[in-house]
């Protein structure tokens, strides 16, 4: 310990050798055994850091020269060693908190005091009623107030003591504008002015901000909400908002619907806040053409609607909606004239914005199937569009629809939808924070592993299906104790599929890696294609390389190439489209090619996926010069457009497997289709063994010996590998239908009844076939 020197040479003060702390010298006994002091709870005041970790308490005598109540209420009071050691000066602006942080910190004004200890923390009465009643003697910290303090934008009030006479009028904005300009405030604070004879107090219930160096006049529509305990400083800018009562305010907020209750589409969001303020005047800087409406497209779920409800409340316009099946329901005679007066209301009460809903069915693409009623529908709203742009009103329109193909093409362009934003399904990421907004508020038991593993395996969920996710998985934990688990959500996840796979879903059977002997190459190179992709994302990235679209599985029958893929659907927890020749081939014409970009389209949306054709000989046969425009022809272009066409694969893996690779269109094995082609052999020695393992532990045996029936299935695939021993335990049954073991004399019986079907001339055609490859 070394002690401070002051004036005359003598300090109260102590300063520790070890933990560089200051302490007061009746302290320093308790701190030799407790050094460093536990910040957390604290036994004893002292100053770490230029923080002083002191008591609170009120001040006596309040009267200070040449200064008002209101002005000693902004005040703290600490001695003057206590400042130095600090670091601070007489009428800096602090902040204290309370040790525990039971209540928000306060921010006062520095002022010397020789009352009570050098570690006393000093308030006014009326400002320690106000901040921290009834805690004097509790434990709290002064320090400095960060450098970084953000710009307050609008402050948020709610009245605490409102008398019913009170009028929330200009000049109670006016006095609390003036009152606590330049003061640091933060959520949760407390506000007193006297008004009128009557001491009003305040509670600060939300504060905007944004960036302090930007422009103040365009910088408006920029705002975001503060964290709990940021600190904000009242500038001559900011706005006021006040409340008179909680009920008032409570119903306030339970109607304001904003943005930033649509989670993990926030680049989306902000796009279309900026083009609607331009719209509305109010980022009025800009004086070039500005977009006056913009369409909302995407997967049915993703919360397009949602959005723009959202926004629409949020901007405070005047909000006007319309929606094709209130149109047609309400007003079957006169939809044209209701759409008239929707808009008109709209121009009539501007600032406004029109919300359409699936705004495909109000204005479909025209043909000669269009009824007279929706061609007058579709000519009114091209009319309504033009009327709004002539008269250079303050309206905003946001479309919605699901099937932006099935829309008029006059209707986006510039000047009617003149912006077109995709609202795409959800990455894990923003799954991942749908699901933490779903949650809040509900008794569940899940951390953020939890979470992370929910969003990963979700893949191709929308919104919609995350909730219909969590409403399946409380209903399950509602038989227990309500307490929603991981468990929950496994459960859920068997019932809820993604709503874009429900026309494709089939149930796939729970088929593991470890159920399939041997083939580990297969297994290593289809997860090379499909979970290396995504597990190790950055490592591809990192060598410039994009990983392999397509795979291509040939080999004989029963090699087990169809179980593998169904393995990889299970192990990989992908979405997994399994697709047969004959379901899509069609008599009509061009229906056929419709039903490959609707697989490759529903695989899109639902990325990452597999899509895996079986025996696609049938699809992708090698054209001939005599029949260019058969079916299978057409399919196999379709098939050939959608591997690398426009339209990128994005996350969509292929899949495909065959017994004649000699028949497949080579167009199909090139490099950048099905990139990675492998030859799946009837089974060696040690598959066999490896799928006799796995079949016998299955099966009570007795006196078998595997290396045995290996070396007596010589020439066998896996499928007659597996019907031997199936065919094996028939037999025994067939002696005794209370047969418990399955005996070597049964295997023999079967190894006579199964023998191997694969002739030697397909052997010899993958033997060609791989030699022409190389």
């Amino acid at each position: 310990m070394s002690q401070q020197k002051g004036k005359k040479n003598v300090s109260p003060w102590i300063l520790c050798d070890k933990c560089r702390i200051n302490i007061l010298n009746k302290d320093a006994e308790s701190h030799f055994g407790d050094c460093p002091p536990h910040l957390s709870k604290i036994a004893y005041n002292f100053v770490k850091d230029e923080v002083l970790y002191g008591t609170l308490d009120v001040k006596s005598n309040e009267d200070i020269k040449n200064l008002g109540s209101k002005e000693t209420d902004e005040l703290v009071f600490l001695s003057q060693s206590a400042i130095q050691l600090c670091g601070l000066s007489i009428g800096e602006r602090v902040v204290v908190k309370l040790l525990d942080m039971t209540l928000p910190p306060v921010t006062k004004i520095v002022w010397p005091t020789i009352e009570k200890s050098l570690t006393s923390v000093l308030f006014t009465k009326n400002s320690l009623d106000l901040h921290f009643m009834g805690l004097a003697g509790k434990s709290v910290t002064v320090a400095k107030i960060p450098s970084e303090i953000l710009h307050a934008g609008t402050i948020t009030l709610l009245i605490l003591n409102a008398p019913k006479s009170l009028e929330v009028t200009g000049e109670l904005y006016t006095r609390i504008s003036k009152l606590h300009l330049d003061h640091v405030l933060t959520l949760g604070n407390k506000l007193s002015i006297m008004f009128y004879g009557k001491l009003l107090k305040f509670e600060v219930k939300s504060i905007e901000t944004r960036d302090i160096y930007a422009n103040l006049e365009t910088d408006f529509s920029k705002l975001r909400i503060c964290d709990k305990h940021n600190l904000y400083k009242v500038y001559e800018h900011t706005k006021w908002n006040l409340y008179r009562d909680h009920e008032h305010y409570k119903t306030e907020q339970l109607d304001a619907v904003d943005k930033n209750k649509v989670v993990g589409v926030d680049e989306e969001i902000e796009e279309i806040h900026d083009i609607m303020d331009a719209a509305l005047e109010k980022n009025k800087t800009y004086k070039f053409y500005q977009s006056r409406s913009v369409l909302l497209y995407g997967n049915s779920g993703t919360g397009k609607t949602n959005i723009a409800h959202a926004l629409a409340k949020e901007s405070k316009a005047n909000l006007i909606s319309i929606s094709a099946s209130d149109l047609y329901s309400k007003y079957s005679g006169s939809v044209e004239d209701t759409i008239k007066e929707n808009f008109q209301e709209a121009i009539d009460h501007q600032p406004s914005i029109i919300v359409i809903d699936e705004i495909d069915i109000l204005c479909p693409s025209r043909s000669s199937r269009l009824t007279d009623t929706e061609k007058r529908i579709a000519s009114t709203l091209l009319l309504m569009f033009d009327t709004l742009n002539s008269k250079d009103s303050r309206v905003f329109i946001i479309a919605t629809t699901n099937k932006i193909d099935n829309i008029d093409p006059a209707f986006r362009r510039c000047g009617r939808l003149d912006r077109e934003i995709e609202i795409p399904t959800p990455s894990p990421k923003s799954r991942k924070a749908i699901l933490q907004k779903l949650l809040d508020g509900v008794t569940n038991n899940l951390n953020e592993h939890d979470l992370q593993e929910i969003s990963m395996t979700t893949h191709g969920f929308v919104g919609a299906d995350l909730v219909s996710l969590c409403s399946r998985a409380s209903l399950n934990a509602s038989k227990r104790d309500g307490n929603i688990l991981l468990g929950d959500f496994k459960c859920a996840l068997k019932k809820v599929r993604p709503s874009a796979m429900r026309e494709v879903q089939i149930e796939m059977p729970n088929v593991k890696w470890s159920d399939i002997g041997g083939q580990e190459n297969l297994k290593l190179i289809l997860k090379q294609a499909v979970e290396w992709p995504l597990k190790y994302a950055d490592s591809f990235t990192r060598l410039g390389i994009t990983p392999p679209k397509g795979v291509l599985m040939f080999g004989p029958p029963g090699c087990s190439k169809t179980m593998i893929a169904k393995a990889l659907a299970t192990e990989s927890g992908l979405n997994f489209l399994s697709i047969k020749g004959p379901e899509l081939f069609s008599k009509y014409v061009g229906e056929s090619e419709r039903a490959i970009r609707d697989v490759f389209r529903k695989a899109r949306q639902v990325a990452p996926s597999i899509i895996f054709f079986d025996e696609i000989d049938a699809l992708g046969g090698e054209r001939s010069s005599g029949s260019s425009t058969s079916v299978q022809e057409r399919v196999l272009a379709q098939l050939l457009t959608e591997l690398d066409g426009v339209t990128p694969l994005g996350d969509v893996t292929v899949v495909a497997a065959t017994n004649r690779p000699d028949r497949i269109d080579k167009a199909l094995l090139r490099p950048g289709r099905l990139d990675r082609i492998v030859y799946v052999p009837l089974p060696d020695e040690n598959t066999r063994k490896e799928i006799f393992r796995i079949k016998l532990s299955k099966m009570p045996v007795l006196d078998v010996s595997i290396n045995d029936l290996v070396g007596e299935t010589a020439g066998y695939s896996g499928a007659e590998v597996n019907a031997v021993c199936h065919e094996a335990a028939m037999m025994a049954l067939e002696e005794s239908l209370d047969a418990q073991q399955v005996e070597s004399r049964h295997f023999e019986k079967a190894l006579k009844l199964i023998t191997p079907r694969t002739p030697p001339t397909l052997i010899r055609l993958y033997e060609d076939y791989l030699q022409i490859k190389v």
